[in-house]
C-alpha cells in the first residue's frame, strides 16, 4: 500500500474538514509537519464499514449509496450533531477569528465513513450559517485490500 503522506493545504474558511484514511499515513501540513487539528474523529472501531459490502466497496463518499449507508449507521446522526456543537463551541472561542477550526475525520482507507461524515458535518454547519471546506485526502486512492 502506498504511503506518500500527501500534505493538506490550509483553506481560508471558518472551518476546515479533512477526511483521511489511517492506512495512508498521518495528516501533514504543507511543510511536512503534523497538520494542526482541533478535533479528530476516529470512525474505525465503532461504526460499520461500507467496505464490507461488495456493492459499496468500489464506491466513495461522493456516491449517494455510500453516504446513505453511513448516515443510516446507528450513532452517526448523533455523532454529527455532537461534532456540530463542538465546532460551534470552538468558533465562539477568543482565537476563532485568527484560526479556522480544523476537524479530521478518519477511517481505515478514507473512502467511505470519513468522507461521508465530513460531508454530513459540512451540511450541518451550513444549516448554522457556518462556512466550511471539505478536503478528502484519500478519497481518490484505490480500495485497500484488508
Amino acid at each position: 500500500m502506498a504511503n506518500d503522506h500527501t500534505p493538506v493545504q490550509p483553506t481560508r474558511t471558518a472551518v476546515q474538514i479533512v477526511s483521511f484514511g489511517y492506512l495512508h499515513g498521518p495528516l501533514l501540513d504543507g511543510n511536512g509537519g503534523p497538520l494542526p487539528v482541533d478535533l479528530v474523529v476516529d470512525l474505525r472501531r465503532h461504526f460499520r464499514d461500507p467496505h464490507v459490502d461488495p456493492a459499496l466497496r468500489q464506491l466513495t463518499a461522493l456516491d449517494d449509496a455510500v453516504r446513505t449507508a453511513v448516515r443510516n449507521t446507528p450513532g452517526i446522526t448523533d455523532l454529527v450533531a455532537m461534532l456540530t456543537g463542538a465546532v460551534l463551541a470552538y468558533r465562539s472561542g477568543p482565537s476563532a477569528h485568527r484560526h479556522p477550526v480544523t476537524v479530521a475525520t478518519g477511517c481505515a482507507g478514507g473512502r467511505h465513513r470519513a468522507g461521508s461524515v465530513a460531508l454530513e458535518l459540512a451540511a450541518a454547519l451550513r444549516e448554522h450559517g457556518v462556512s466550511s471546506s471539505v478536503i478528502h485526502r484519500d478519497l481518490h486512492r484505490p480500495v485497500v485490500d484488508r
